[in-house]
């Protein structure tokens, strides 16, 4: 009997799946079966979430907090969130112009949800991280990539911003410090991005989920303390999973003009409602509680980062710049592309990476799919340990390539 043929979405039903995910998950399931995989490819914290923030989610299912929560988050979290994004610099914001939702992504996709309509145009830095072009499909917009390279350190030139503008651009999304490359846009930058986005009238989301990963002598300055012209256009977009090490708990958070945030909060209502109360007590007590632990796992990403760029550097034939922040190293390998392995030709940075998880037991993301085709994306949000030895089996392969 034949399989009925289904009618999807011409948008989100012809997503693929996160490369990140899908390489992620393939390098668990060889660790469960016994293969010593070096994980690259996650950007997650290895770190436990701090004791004191699961205390808080403990505590909370002993009060009973296991009903439904407001749509738009509990009313503690929007204040402290709130709080956050004034100390940030978007003056003036209200609870009611914050709302929870299930990870940063969460606010992200429902923000683009809310705004988009058929056609309209969405700009993206590039290299941009890979769910920012998959999202502004899925609701039927268009991205248009303005791109970066290595030699300016990934910084954005206003000027292309500019020229990228059309009738049907709706908005801009941000991401500083960024993934996959790293790099932590200047202040005078984001100033005239601002600028640009009062003129054409474009909503700025600025995705700040790695604020809290900035190495000297780079500094963190919010898109909203750079460009407060532009305050009624900004979206901010953060979350507790990265810098407190909760990618499980789901908790992302957003502020931004009331208008956009009356009408995610009632999507939201419609489509998944509150996210769990349990994991709002916790995110409350990460970003209320004590910072010493995010001040160690700060300490450990510097070390981490160095010793990534040490064992890279050594690799002759690749070019890595320094990245200024998050946790990921974007290394161009153009050089071993072209090159044989085996008889087998490396023809493009999918199969490159393809063969690093199958023969040097390295899970790393190929860069075509953050729009950089001649480089692969290290995460060093792993042990110094996983670094040189996994970075020493890539160095291995790499020189076994003929060619």
């Amino acid at each position: 009997m034949m399989s009925p043929t289904l009618p999807f979405s011409q948008y989100a039903g012809s997503l693929p799946e996160s490369q990140t995910l899908a390489i992620t998950a393939r390098a668990k399931k060889m660790k469960a079966e016994g293969i010593d995989v070096a994980p690259f490819a996650a950007g997650e914290p290895d770190f436990d979430t701090p004791d004191h923030v699961k205390e808080a989610g403990l505590q909370a299912i002993r009060d009973g907090r296991t009903k439904y929560a407001p749509a738009a988050g509990i009313p503690p979290l929007r204040e402290a969130v709130a709080e956050k994004f004034r100390a940030n610099g978007l003056e003036g914001i209200t609870p009611d112009r914050t709302l929870i939702c299930a990870g940063a992504k969460g606010v992200l996709f429902q923000a683009l949800q809310a705004l988009l309509r058929e056609g309209d145009e969405v700009l993206v830095p590039t290299p941009a991280w890979l769910s920012y072009p998959q999202m502004v499909h899925a609701v039927g917009g268009r991205t248009v990539y303005v791109d970066t390279g290595p030699a300016d350190g990934y910084v954005i030139d206003p000027e292309k911003v500019r020229a990228a503008v059309t009738p049907r651009s709706r908005a801009i999304i941000l991401n500083s410090p960024g993934n996959p490359t790293g790099a932590v846009q200047p202040d005078d930058v984001q100033a005239a991005i601002g600028r640009i986005a009062v003129e054409h009238d474009l909503v700025v989301i600025s995705d700040e989920i790695y604020e809290h990963m900035v190495y000297a002598p780079a500094t963190f300055t919010s898109f909203a303390a750079a460009a407060p012209e532009a305050a009624d256009l900004t979206l901010l977009v953060n979350g507790v999973s990265k810098a407190y090490a909760m990618t499980g708990w789901r908790i992302g958070y957003g502020g931004g003009p009331k208008e956009l945030i009356v009408r995610m909060a009632r999507l939201q209502s419609h489509a998944s409602s509150g996210t769990p109360e349990i994991c709002q007590r916790a995110a409350l007590a990460a970003l209320t509680g004590p910072t010493d632990d995010l001040r160690r796992m700060q300490a450990a990403f510097i070390l981490r980062r160095q010793v990534m760029y040490d064992e890279l550097a050594k690799i002759d034939g690749l070019s890595c710049p320094l990245p200024d922040g998050a946790f990921y190293m974007l290394p161009d390998v153009s050089a071993f592309l072209g090159r044989r392995f085996e008889g087998q030709p490396v023809e493009d940075v999918s199969s490159l990476a393809e063969l690093i998880i199958g023969h040097a037991r390295a899970a790393v993301v190929p860069g075509n799919v953050f729009e950089a085709p001649y480089a692969i994306r290290f995460s060093y949000a792993c042990s110094e340990d996983d670094i040189r030895a996994g970075v020493g089996r890539v160095a291995e392969f790499l020189r076994s390539l003929e060619g």
